[in-house]
């Protein structure tokens, strides 16, 4: 499967990114800011939307036929268009989709995206903002969930921080690390959420969510877009910006569950990413930059060790030793991820990696010849995950 998928190594190339407004952006809906996106993204790429004929999304889980919704408000009759479902890890499939379809021909420039109104939907009532759920009310438990104490994904998630605590002596504190590293990067970022410097000790100090989640260990609920303009590495030649490579990718799915085998101490980014790594023909040493999805802070520490950028149990070391931040080994969720920028299901992570092999940032915000960026996807209930290696072209 790996050997097979080499022949779509360097065929297509990210050539816009975009996002909407982040944060907090009552009054309109999820749909508007992920249409805002793409309208950024298409600017960016220097095209019109006559120039699109694919269309791969996600879109709120109440909505039926994204795709559909996504053409009538662009105006794009598209040769090729769907929905995906698999939460986060559809982001980065939406972009393995697009380079499949250009292979073979089903079209020649595909926009892709997300958009979610998280903020504003746990907001607009006292109750729901307590209740802080963005799904569906159908999607709920309906027994031996909230009432038991076991409530949202940060329960679920829970779970697996504090099994692997048990078995390599994790701790808090470098749960910290993450949050610490990460709000740093986004103090550099002038559209991130968050904008007050985080401590050790600030990071101690934060109510607790589930144990062993603070506040600080959880992604934020936000209104936010973000979307990418796919076409081949040829047209890419001719466009506005310099484009960046879509080198490898994979996706595994841990079906079985979150709750079963060792699934919670390793994620499917273990071969997930051996498919990514496979097809790019590159491996965790040549990875400059990488964009993790940070649902909690747990899930970076897991996915760094399932990655190979360091062993298993040996995450808790890795981040303690600066290896996140700008300047270190391994300059991660640059923009501030979804703890601290805005949690628009991994695609900002994609955005991010683009514009650092873009080169276009200040000193400050870029890291220093960053030629490889690895991008991750994780969701559909903490079992799906998907992996992205760009390259600059």
């Amino acid at each position: 499967m790996i050997e097979a998928s080499r022949d779509l190594r360097d065929i297509a190339a990210i050539v816009g990114a975009g996002n909407s407004r982040l944060g907090k952006v009552p009054g309109v809906s999820s749909l508007d800011l992920l249409v805002e996106a793409m309208r950024n993204a298409i600017n960016d790429a220097g095209i019109s939307v006559k120039d699109i004929d694919g269309i791969v999304c996600r879109g709120p889980d109440e909505l039926y036929s994204q795709h559909q919704l996504i053409g009538e408000r662009l105006g794009i009759n598209a040769r090729f268009s769907t929905t995906l479902d698999n939460g986060g890890a559809s982001q980065i499939m939406s972009i393995a989709m697009a380079v499949m379809a250009i292979r073979h021909g089903l079209a020649s420039t595909v926009i892709c995206g997300y958009g979610r109104d998280a903020w504003s939907r746990t907001h607009v009532t006292e109750e729901a903002r307590i209740r802080n759920e963005t799904r569906p009310g159908s999607q709920r438990p309906k027994e031996f969930g909230p009432e038991y104490g076991y409530y949202s994904a940060a329960a679920t998630h829970a779970f697996g921080a504090t099994r692997h605590m048990h078995l390599y002596g994790t701790t808090k504190e470098h749960f910290g690390h993450i949050a610490i590293n990460f709000r740093e990067h986004a103090l550099r970022n002038p559209e991130a959420m968050m904008k007050k410097p985080l401590t050790m000790e600030d990071y101690h100090a934060q109510r607790s969510i589930v144990r062993p989640f603070g506040l600080f260990d959880c992604s934020l609920r936000s209104d936010a877009a973000g979307a990418l303009i796919v076409t081949s590495k040829a047209r890419a030649k001719d466009l506005r910006q310099p484009p960046v490579l879509v080198k490898g990718f994979g996706t595994y799915n841990n079906t079985r569950g979150w709750l079963m085998d060792d699934n919670m101490v390793v994620t499917a980014a273990k071969q997930s990413g051996e498919t990514a790594y496979g097809m790019a023909g590159l491996g965790p040493k040549d990875i400059d930059t990488a964009q993790i999805y940070d649902c909690f802070t747990y899930m970076v520490l897991t996915q760094l060790e399932d990655y190979g950028f360091c062993k298993k149990g040996e995450g808790g070391d890795f981040v303690a030793s600066g290896a996140l931040r700008m300047g270190g080994v391994l300059p991660t969720n640059t923009s501030g991820g979804q703890l601290s920028e805005a949690h628009a299901e991994g695609v900002l992570q994609i955005v991010e990696g683009v514009r650092q092999l873009r080169h276009t940032y200040p000193t400050e915000r870029q890291v220093k010849d960053a030629e490889i960026a690895l991008i991750s996807g994780h969701g559909g209930n903490q079992v799906c995950h998907s992996t992205l290696i760009l390259g600059r072209a």
